[in-house]
């Protein structure tokens, strides 16, 4: 199982909140004395903020082409870490209604994710929210709960700028995964810039239904079809073409590129008013 947690914040990970977290206000509702639930979804991309009472705020990160990459954020994984603190204070700065002090952060990671990539996640979110509380969650679980996917065997694809995550969950829990260093960007301009993508994707779900462990729900979830989210979601007919490479049904949720910094939030949330007492 991926989600593994790696200190004491993280064994205090949110369960999921399709079905723990009970009902809960719209976005652009809050107390004014709640402390603020805050999702974080860092991709080489796009920025993405949600926070309660405030909405999604965004930000696109440059993006040239995967042979020149140099951005502060490379498959997943923060290099430039000032970079990225500058680029979410700008987004935070200036705010109508700025945070709170006692935030509590989720921030999305890739699945099977190291120590070394999540340190330095933790050093920017730390340094840039001073959350009281601060936790991951992989960015296929955000995406599926922020889809608003049923609590059952679910398959997930995750396609973004210059990574692919596929994913089997069950329970709220991922527990089969593989991720592809390539994404839309990798190779624009070419003359179908997608099939590298729809290749990867068929070819993590073959890797992820011979998985070890959990065969059942595995079946069970590649039954189903897939979810597909990220940026990638967006594209013209890429859904189509990895229906027909990969024989299974595909869907897509609505605004798909925000799926997973929604469902951070949600986790967030749901962390928040489990810990009340706490902060």
């Amino acid at each position: 199982m991926l989600t593994r947690p790696t200190d004491n914040a993280a064994r205090e990970r949110p369960d999921d909140p399709r079905r723990r977290a009970g009902p809960t206000r719209p976005a652009d509702e809050a107390t004014p004395h709640e402390p603020a639930a805050v999702g974080v979804d860092l991709g080489s991309a796009n920025t993405r903020v949600w926070a309660s009472g405030r909405g999604t705020l965004h930000v696109t990160n440059p993006a040239p082409a995967a042979a020149q990459w140099s951005g502060p954020v490379v498959r997943g994984r923060v290099t430039d870490p000032e970079a990225v603190r500058l680029r979410l204070s700008g987004l935070l700065c200036g705010r109508r209604r700025p945070l709170p002090a006692g935030v509590v952060v989720v921030a999305c990671r890739p699945v099977g994710a190291d120590a070394e990539a999540q340190l330095a996640l933790r050093e920017v979110m730390t340094t840039v929210f001073q959350p009281a509380r601060l936790l991951f969650i992989d960015t296929v679980r955000a995406a599926a709960v922020g889809a608003g996917a049923a609590p059952g065997p679910l398959l997930v694809a995750d396609v973004g700028a210059h990574l692919t995550e596929v994913a089997v969950l069950a329970g709220g829990v991922v527990i089969a995964a593989q991720r592809r260093d390539v994404g839309l960007h990798d190779h624009a301009g070419e003359l179908d810039p997608d099939a590298a993508v729809i290749a990867a994707v068929t070819e993590l779900i073959g890797q992820v239904r011979c998985q070890p462990g959990r065969r059942q729900a595995i079946a069970a979830a590649i039954r189903g079809g897939l979810l597909l989210v990220g940026g990638g979601a967006t594209r013209p007919r890429l859904a189509a073409r990895i229906a027909g490479a990969a024989g299974l049904p595909v869907r897509r949720p609505a605004a798909p590129h925000l799926a997973a910094v929604r469902g951070a939030g949600l986790a967030a949330l749901a962390a928040l008013r489990r810990g009340a007492v706490r902060l």
